[in-house]
């Protein structure tokens, strides 16, 4: 009698989920660079006060001094300290940041995880938004409560607003990122970023009347994000006829656009050349 052998039954075939897209891990390490960034009261308290301490400061030296016709100093000097909140939440913030992670290891170890550098971008943007958002909020209330600077009413000029705000975020952000990447260390960084911030600062005609700076001194801010963000804010907290102080006569709200916009582009282009997981040795 001839035995029967059993025939095999193949084992069911094991579906493995689907890794996520780097657009999902972007939008999970948004809340968790929120949570490293509230950690850090150091940060969190840079962030928040030296827009309104600034404010506070030149409010108080200045008062009420009459800088143009109807505009008082802390009216104009609130949209170049508008404008300077966003670079450092973005630009200094992140260029810092992005430093000292690479010298702990900390992107080393985001790398062997096979966190996409995409993700790592969405998610410093997307922290730099939130904390731009609050920090801005923060410092229009202190300008309207403690010194009755007047807000516009107008929708068109919270639309100019939101589009300065948001292509500044974008722009100071891959910046920041692509600045990070040619930077040999986080000292050289926290050294050297802050200090450039300075720089532009003045260049930028955050504490000037914008057609008081020399030609040249415009000329040369007219090559960087700032000056373009500091005019953008002018034309949404000034009212129309201060448009003549300006080196153009005029807000520029097309060339504004172009000059950030392509500083996005410029920015992303490097970051996606140059950014590293390690430091270079």
């Amino acid at each position: 009698m001839t035995a029967t052998v059993p025939a095999t039954v193949p084992a069911p075939a094991v579906t493995l989920p689907a890794p996520p897209s780097a657009a999902a891990i972007g939008l999970a390490r948004i809340g968790l660079e929120l949570r490293l960034f509230v950690r850090d009261p150091g940060q969190v308290a840079f962030s928040f006060a030296y827009p309104v301490i600034m404010l506070v400061i030149f409010g108080s030296v200045f008062g009420d001094e009459v800088v143009l016709p109807g505009v008082g100093f802390r009216q104009y000097f609130l949209a170049g300290i508008a404008a300077t909140g966003v670079m450092l939440t973005s630009f200094q913030a992140v260029g810092t940041a992005v430093t000292e992670e690479r010298d702990r290891g900390d992107l080393a170890r985001l790398q062997t995880l096979g966190t996409p550098a995409l993700s790592y971008g969405i998610g410093k943007a997307g922290q730099v938004v939130v904390t731009t958002i609050a920090q801005l909020a923060v410092l229009l209330a202190v300008a309207v409560f403690a010194y009755d600077v007047p807000l516009p009413t107008e929708a068109s000029r919270w639309l100019t607003f939101a589009w300065v705000v948001v292509l500044g975020i974008l722009a100071g952000t891959v910046l920041g990122l692509a600045v990070a990447s040619v930077i040999g260390s986080a000292r050289s960084a926290s050294a050297g970023i802050p200090a450039f911030a300075v720089v532009l600062q003045f260049l930028s005609g955050v504490f000037f009347i914008d057609s008081d700076l020399p030609a040249w001194m415009d000329q040369i801010a007219a090559l960087f994000p700032l000056k373009w963000m500091v005019q953008g804010m002018r034309s949404v907290f000034l009212p129309d006829s201060a448009a003549v102080a300006e080196q153009a006569g005029s807000w520029e709200h097309g060339t504004t656009a172009l000059v950030l916009a392509a500083w996005v582009i410029i920015g992303t282009v490097v970051c996606a050349r140059t950014f590293r997981w390690r430091r270079a040795a």
